[in-house]
């Protein structure tokens, strides 16, 4: 009898509970489901416009470039010789005045130093001297000539006179020559001035005012260039000498320019290899821009003779796996993939490109290596 109040209770009481779960489950079918977003491939990497990966990525166009013969050698700028001068005294004297300075511009027959200079008084007294012995014998050979004519004087002596004459004349053309080999002339004094003989700018200068000047000294006193005219030498492996011919464009860079290429072609091409270093000296000429300077070190890139065009990148932006090497693409604004790349010739800072990527794309130059970290962990 008392089991039938418990059933009639445990009965009321699973009704209260379902009359209580339905409006719940009602309002669960009345919202809409939340939609399940779309997994990211494993080779992509999608960021937010403010996120701070993004603003630390580097980001450039692919563009193209003349292509390599060969990877960068190293070289150096040097002086164009046709263009420099070393300029030395002909004359043994004393500085007296310096005209000029380290890094002057300077003009042909420009004064660059005044200096005293006895040898100078010397060659200046010899040509007055020969010059007044040269009128001399010539008043002698006139009376000679007149006497002659008056029966008075043997035909001898007039031409003995004449020997006379032209020996004076010949000493005098001496004199004035080494008069004009120095640039003076018979009123000179003994101060001698050096000048520039060609436009340029002064890129040494080896004298101080009271310094004793001698035309065998060992260093020249001004070296004076025209910086606008620059040469860039080479010392070629011997195995890339089938890569190179006379006329053939170069691509110069310079630490102090990166990012900056210099033009410039192939002038000779060495006789002989040296047997030590198995190397071959290459001279090329080269466009500065007013940038270059002589003794710079440079790096020389060899450009391939049949002027094909290739995509080259900076190696920060390769990331290499085994044998494979792999860049990173934005195909769209915040949206990266993880690309291969096949390589033609990879050098210290630069490499280019032979398969895997074209013109125009948008390549992560800085950054790359975070970004396959990035991947790495979401593996």
């Amino acid at each position: 009898m008392m089991r039938q109040p418990l059933l009639l209770a445990a009965t009321c009481l699973a009704l209260m509970a379902q009359c209580i779960a339905l409006p719940s489950l009602a309002a669960e079918k009345t919202q809409p489901a939340k939609a399940t977003p779309a997994p990211t491939p494993r080779d992509e990497v999608i960021l937010a416009k403010d996120s701070p990966q993004l603003a630390n990525l580097k980001i450039d166009t692919v563009t193209l470039v003349p292509a390599p013969a060969a990877p960068a050698l190293n070289g150096k700028i040097v002086f164009n010789e046709n263009y420099t001068a070393r300029i030395s005294s002909p004359v043994v004297g004393r500085a007296l005045k310096i005209s000029a300075e380290n890094g002057d511009s300077v003009k042909a027959g420009q004064v660059l130093m005044t200096m005293d200079s006895p040898d100078l008084g010397s060659a200046v007294a010899d040509a007055r001297k020969a010059q007044a012995e040269l009128e001399l014998k010539k008043q002698a050979f006139e009376r000679s000539r007149m006497l002659l004519e008056g029966g008075v004087i043997p035909h001898k002596e007039l031409e003995a006179s004449k020997a006379d004459l032209d020996e004076a004349a010949a000493e005098t053309a001496r004199a004035n020559a080494r008069l004009n080999n120095l640039g003076a002339s018979r009123n000179s004094s003994d101060n001698y001035t050096l000048r520039a003989p060609l436009s340029g700018v002064i890129v040494d200068r080896q004298v101080n005012p009271g310094n004793e000047v001698r035309p065998d000294a060992a260093s020249p006193l001004f070296i004076i260039t025209d910086p606008t005219h620059l040469w860039a030498n080479i010392d070629l492996p011997e195995r890339d000498l089938g890569k190179v011919g006379v006329g053939q464009a170069i691509s110069v860079e310079v630490d102090a320019y990166p990012g900056e290429s210099f033009t410039g072609k192939v002038l000779s091409i060495g006789g002989m290899i040296d047997p030590a270093t198995r190397r071959i000296p290459i001279r090329c000429s080269v466009e500065s821009k007013g940038k270059l300077k002589p003794e710079m070190y440079a790096r020389i890139t060899l450009l391939a003779q049949d002027q094909r065009m290739v995509i080259r990148i900076p190696n920060s932006a390769l990331i290499t796996e085994g044998l494979y090497s792999y860049v990173f693409v934005e195909i769209a604004p915040g949206h990266i993939k993880k690309r291969r790349v096949t390589l033609d010739v990879q050098g210290r800072d630069f490499a280019t490109i032979k398969q895997g990527l074209n013109q125009g794309e948008r390549l992560v130059t800085s950054g790359a290596i975070l970004l396959n970290s990035e991947l790495a962990a979401g593996k």
